[in-house]
């Protein structure tokens, strides 16, 4: 999945249907999921939030500015916080699959087309600043829109895309990237909103002014107000009281999550609490959060706890939100707090239960199939594989190989993911190549349109248990892992792995080559080919290594029982003829 969150701010807080309006062109784009609208009334400003791919939330990006543009007169607007435009500013956030680079790119693409389809100024800012002095938003919106006039004759001040003149209406734009921003708050057991705040100075980057013995503050030789910088870098952070939780919190901004991840601000909120005499009772994320940083969480905590980080993401994300208390004051909902979640589309195969998944495959519809089969049995085979590790990983005896299995099971439960993943995209695939045979073919450019989709749809069907095979083999590894260190007790499971992942395989190799029988483009089809016949010799040494060796040593386990077993009806036999031997000796030495 490759998804970014889209915050764009605009001038307008107060005109719902404007507000509306605007969430309405974003909303539009289809693909883009509209996530929150926050308007103030007071600040007369209003923050959406919306996610999806990043070509789809270009272009909600820029279907919102335009109606911002269209609706919003900023010669008439008035508000307590900073702007310099209709839409004020548009920062791309990377969530999954993206990296910075590409929220930057988008952020260079929407500049160039307000500047060039709606006449704006625009300037980039954060990581997507084209030079220092832009980086930082308070420096490319001072002056605010009353100033921006005279600002742009300043040549320094020329805008990156767009004219350098007013635009009265509209005024200027900031586009850019940053990181995602986490809105957080850790609870504390007292009503102290000023040793809240002793924990958000010890906290926050701008820490706290330095006093001296006397408390007053030490000034530099420049004269400002000398500081003692606090724990975390990218950290804002100050103390309140909330009435209707009858507590104090410490509320926070995490601005840079890689280098103040979210449980390391709990745990130092935790030990300072401690310091004080107080007691960490939760937190909260407010709004929404990416999986990362809740999976991130999750695997520190089950590492503090000593337990294997090598579960399903939904066990690691259940820990993360019991160790951080997030269910301490309200409902929390992975399924509406997390980002990906909300984007998660419908798995109407993997989500049946066993029996009604067999009724479908039982039935006379062509699909799903032997493909969507296969991927199933690697899924089985992975599952099994990380079993095997979760019984190991405490056992006694086997200290040695949690480290191997920790990382084996990891790596079993994203192979699980992809190829249960698998079992609806190949179904999903076979589809698209129906729906291309449907197409109509009455005449020479229809009939060659339909043949061009059908030879698309085919290679995008061929790619899919291709990539069930490719998969097989890690399996395979994690599978002879399992049997050599793994449990001996569970020597069986790994076996049955092993073979799970082999007829995945082979059902995928039978899939990719009927699929390969219809490909028209003879170097393509040599290459799938060519990549499906080095995995299935991959395959095929490694599982027969893998059976060899589990069927040899669960025989030789069968043979020692018995052999223990004679051994036990034997004693008894010979501990008599032993004792008949040591009668007669001693008979014949009292006759002597």
């Amino acid at each position: 999945m490759k998804l970014v969150e889209c915050v764009p701010n605009f001038s307008e807080g107060r005109d719902r249907a404007v507000i509306d309006a605007i969430a309405a062109a974003a909303r539009s784009v289809p693909g883009v999921a509209l996530l929150d609208v926050d308007p103030g009334a007071a600040t007369n400003r209003t923050v959406y939030t919306f996610a999806g791919a990043p070509e789809d939330v270009l272009e909600a990006a820029f279907q919102a500015v335009k109606k911002g543009v269209e609706l919003i007169d900023m010669r008439r607007h008035k508000g307590a916080h900073a702007r310099q435009g209709a839409c004020d500013v548009v920062p791309f956030v990377p969530i999954a699959g993206v990296v910075m680079e590409e929220c930057v790119e988008l952020a260079r693409r929407l500049g160039e087309r307000l500047g060039k389809e709606l006449d704006l100024p625009v300037y980039l800012y954060a990581e997507a600043a084209s030079r220092p002095e832009r980086r930082r938003l308070p420096d490319v919106r001072a002056g605010e829109y009353e100033g921006l006039a005279e600002k742009l004759k300043a040549p320094e001040w020329k805008p990156d895309f767009g004219p350098a003149k007013f635009h009265a209406r509209a005024g200027a734009t900031a586009v850019g990237a940053r990181n995602f921003l986490v809105a957080y708050n850790v609870n504390l057991n007292t009503a102290s909103a000023g040793q809240a705040k002793e924990i958000a100075f010890a906290i926050r980057e701008s820490g706290r002014l330095k006093r001296d013995a006397s408390g007053n503050k030490v000034r530099g030789e420049d004269g400002k107000d000398l500081r003692e910088p606090g724990l975390f870098r990218g950290v804002q952070a100050t103390g309140w009281y909330i009435p209707e939780y009858k507590r104090a919190q410490v509320t926070i901004n995490i601005l840079d999550l890689s280098a103040a991840p979210l449980h390391a601000v709990y745990d130092a909120c935790c030990d300072l609490a401690l310091k004080l005499g107080l007691r960490v009772t939760g937190s909260e994320v407010v709004g929404l959060v990416p999986a990362g940083v809740l999976l991130d969480a999750g695997r520190h905590f089950l590492l503090k706890q000593g337990s294997s980080r090598g579960v399903s993401d939904a066990e690691v994300m259940e820990t993360a939100i019991q160790s951080l208390g997030l269910r301490d004051v309200s409902a929390f909902d992975p399924a509406q707090k997390v980002i990906e979640e909300r984007f998660r589309g419908p798995a109407p195969l993997a989500s049946k239960t066993v029996a009604d998944l067999l009724a479908e495959l039982a039935s006379r519809s062509p699909a799903p199939g032997g493909g969507s089969v296969a991927a199933l049995s690697g899924a089985l085979s992975a599952g099994l594989s990380a079993m095997v590790s979760g019984l190991t990983f405490e056992k006694k005896g086997f200290e040695a190989f949690k480290d191997e299995m920790e990382a084996m099971a990891v790596k079993a439960h994203a192979l699980l993911r992809a190829q249960l993943k698998a079992v609806d995209d190949d179904t999903a695939a076979f589809n698209k190549v129906m729906d291309a045979f449907g197409m109509p073919k009455a005449d020479p450019e229809a009939a060659a349109a339909r043949s061009r989709a059908v030879q698309a749809a085919t290679k995008a069907a061929t790619l899919e248990p291709l990539g069930v095979l490719e998969r097989c083999v890690p399996a395979l590894d994690c599978a002879r892992l399992a049997a050599d260190k793994g449990n001996p007790n569970s020597l069986s499971d790994a076996g049955v792995a092993s073979l799970m992942a082999r007829a995945g395989a082979w059902g995928a190799y039978y899939n990719v080559l009927i699929n390969l029988a219809s490909i028209k483009d003879k170097a393509w089809l040599a290459d799938a080919l060519d990549k499906a016949n080095g995995l299935m010799r991959q395959v095929t040494a490694k599982s027969a290594a893998i059976d060899a060796s589990v069927a040899k040593r669960l025989r030789a386990a069968l043979r020692e029982p018995a052999a223990k077993a004679g051994s036990r009806h034997r004693a008894p036999a010979a501990r008599r003829r032993t004792a008949k031997r040591q009668a007669a000796a001693s008979a014949r030495g009292r006759t002597r």
